[in-house]
């Protein structure tokens, strides 16, 4: 993939003025009201006539809508955002058509993310300083970082959190994102619950467990929201409060997350990890809680996009490959590998720890992918078009076992 034109969103906080959040509030709730009644429009003209109605169609209704007197305040608003989320409509029926996707859903007023896009039509970005269409003055943005040198904003993303903040997400492209020096250095990547990752190096990196520091203050203001009479003004505040004490779990995760997967992937040419099924391990109601603060599967996701990103080689092992029960020194397989045995001592007298033995079981499988390709699952497209560059070890058998999570 050429670096010289990956796209990146800078998302950044901002402050609105009364009036600024007035319009982009009203804003959000009429880009949810559109979408919704073109994909009803849509879904009655398939489930009635057997037909599909296309984006122009939607947008010559939109046209329509804001001529009648019930939807006059549609007028109100910049027609753009309205106009993007008929086109993200689009996009969705085109995925859920090419089987992609679920068929689209309805947006709720609670529950849905709220954003609207604009388009360089529609917002102007001069001396750092952005203003939006219908927002009079420029945003008050906390630029936290940078953007690229030269960097000209294609789209802005206005959204709000339930926690009741707003955002302004810019995607730019960054001339900066290029190949990093090629190292001769690789590494096994072991996910656990006691430690967040284990390297085959030896090295374990500490789970900083989030989620269970504010436990007991997520608890009591759950609790403080049960109490509250459903529809009341002290109910939307209690919701608020929960909502922020999960703001802040998932800023901390993320912000740890970052910078592991960028110091990963900085040392190392070569990255293996296992394929790890989170969907059923969460069914495991003892271990859910641990297992979704761990968040594998966003830190999957980064590594994945920032090997991409830097010329790294990403590869991921299939997830029945026996990488506990192996022996990494003479290659024998353990009979049973029970989740509380933290060590073992393989037959030919090496004693292992389970999640390092397990991380340098990974780092060979990946070195032999990248020394002669063999075993190796074909990848699914980016949606760009574009191979992903991380390859998957298969096994050479796999053995019907529960999949369980290393703790």
């Amino acid at each position: 993939m050429p670096t010289s034109h990956v796209k990146r969103a800078f998302k950044f906080r901002f402050y609105p003025t009364p009036e600024q959040a007035d319009v982009l509030a009203r804003t959000l709730g009429c880009v949810r009201k559109v979408y919704n009644m073109a994909l009803a429009a849509r879904a009655e003209a398939w489930a009635i006539r057997q037909e599909r109605i296309t984006y122009n169609q939607t947008s010559a209704m939109l046209t329509a809508w804001k001529k009648t007197e019930e939807l006059a305040y549609l007028n109100e608003v910049s027609s753009v955002p309205m106009q993007q989320a008929l086109r993200h409509l689009q996009g969705a029926f085109t995925n859920f058509f090419a089987k992609r996707a679920k068929y689209p859903r309805f947006k709720s007023r609670h529950k849905s993310r709220a954003s609207a896009e604009y388009t360089s039509s529609a917002f102007r970005f001069r001396n750092g300083e952005l203003t939006l269409a219908k927002t009079v003055e420029p945003l008050a943005v906390v630029w936290s970082r940078p953007l690229p040198e030269g960097a000209v904003p294609s789209t802005v993303t206005v959204s709000r959190d339930v926690a009741g903040r707003w955002f302004v997400s810019m995607l730019c492209e960054d001339s900066g994102v290029k190949p990093l020096p090629v190292l001769d250095t690789a590494v096994g990547i072991d996910a656990g619950l006691d430690s967040l990752v284990t390297l085959s190096t030896g090295e374990k990196i500490t789970n900083p467990r989030h989620e269970r520091k504010d436990r007991a203050a997520l608890a009591q203001a759950q609790r403080d929201l049960a109490r509250k009479a459903k529809g009341s003004n002290n109910r939307a505040k209690a919701r608020t409060k929960v909502a922020k004490i999960h703001a802040r779990i998932a800023d901390r995760r993320r912000d740890f997350l970052h910078k592991l997967t960028t110091r990963l992937v900085r040392e190392n040419q070569t990255l293996a990890i296992e394929d790890l099924t989170v969907r059923n391990m969460v069914k495991n109601h003892a271990l859910a809680r641990a297992i979704s603060d761990a968040s594998w599967t966003e830190l999957r996701s980064m590594l994945e996009y920032k090997s991409a990103w830097y010329g790294r080689d990403l590869v991921v092992v299939d997830r029945w490959f026996p990488s506990s029960k192996l022996c990494s020194y003479c290659g024998s397989l353990a009979k049973a590998m029970p989740l509380n045995a933290r060590t073992w001592t393989c037959g030919c007298g090496t004693t292992h720890d389970r999640d390092v033995n397990a991380a340098k079981n990974l780092l060979a499988a990946g070195l032999a992918v990248t020394a002669c390709g063999d075993g190796v699952r074909p990848q699914r497209s980016t949606p760009g078009g574009q191979s992903s560059m991380k390859q998957e070890v298969v096994p050479p058998q796999r053995t019907r076992a529960a999949a369980q999570p290393r703790g």
